[in-house]
């Protein structure tokens, strides 16, 4: 699919699936806005992938500290300006890949459990100050990567945080749970704007590092064994890029896919009261309008 004139905002680009969505894009002539944690990796990696999409597509590495919601703030603005500096008016999808699975709990410095805050937060935060710019595109579009280990996961609601009992799988579900419910509430919020629509993507088990970047030198090494059996991050990405560009699903009512393909989520993800719930309390920890 050619994509000259399209705009895709990718976090956790720097490497792994992101990285792979991003390259691919570029492969088809469209203007990239990486994201990533440190300038110098980022930096790092748009001298790598620059000249993939001459000449018809541009390339933008942005860094930000996603844990952190001025950073969050600050980097929807760097967008912006980036794409005004391209001369383009309209974002065409937001890709919310960026995630992290901390072995032991960590708080940022805003207080905020540091899974809650880059896995939900960073993406609820960074989309509705995006909206404006996706609102402006033909169909714009916001992806959120979740994961199936959704299931089995609810959302404690006097400790969503998990700072009571912490444990970094159960919360990485919690989190993962949460996308697909902000997905679905935010085509709910959204129905009467036909150019909007957000998915839900279960890449499935993908041999990248996410693993490896653990607080735990035992849980990276499980990770650098359990990856071994993930597909590689092109493969995974092809979902993800699906779910971006093709036409064909703007008006599904399916949020959840994997494969290319809907499928169902766990009945926790179709709570249509937890959604609407989640999306008022995140919105008063983000101090954004409702």
């Amino acid at each position: 699919m050619p994509l000259e004139n399209k705009t895709f905002v990718v976090t956790g680009a720097t490497s792994g699936i992101g990285l792979a969505v991003a390259e691919s894009l570029l492969r088809q002539h469209a203007s990239v806005i990486g994201v990533g944690r440190t300038a110098d990796r980022c930096e790092q990696v748009r001298q790598r992938v620059q000249a993939i999409g001459e000449p018809g597509g541009r390339v933008a590495y942005l860094s930000a500290d996603l844990a952190l919601q001025d950073e969050v703030r600050r980097l929807s603005a760097d967008i912006a300006d980036t794409l005004g500096t391209w001369g383009h008016r309209h974002l065409d999808a937001l890709i919310n890949n960026a995630a992290t699975v901390p072995y032991w709990q960590t708080l940022t410095p805003e207080g905020i459990d540091m899974q809650w805050a880059v896995n939900h937060l960073a993406a609820f935060l960074l989309t509705l100050k995006l909206l404006p710019l996706l609102r402006a595109a033909p169909t714009g579009r916001m992806v959120v990567v979740s994961s199936g280990s959704h299931h089995g996961a609810r959302l404690n609601w006097e400790d969503l945080q998990s700072r009571r009992h912490y444990n970094p799988l159960k919360s990485y579900g919690q989190t993962k749970l949460a996308n697909i419910l902000f997905a679905s509430e935010f085509n709910r919020r959204f129905a009467t704007d036909s150019g909007l629509r957000a998915f839900a993507a279960d890449p499935g088990l993908v041999n990248t590092d996410i693993g490896l970047k653990s607080n735990s030198s035992l849980a990276g090494a499980i990770w650098s064994w359990r990856r071994r059996a993930g597909v590689r991050p092109e493969e995974a990405a092809k979902g993800i890029l699906f779910l971006a560009m093709d036409p064909s699903i703007q008006s599904s009512p399916d949020v959840y896919w994997k494969s290319c393909k809907p499928k169902a989520p766990s009945t926790a993800a179709l709570n249509a009261q937890a959604a609407r719930q989640l999306w008022e309390l995140s919105a008063q920890m983000c101090s954004v309008g409702r």
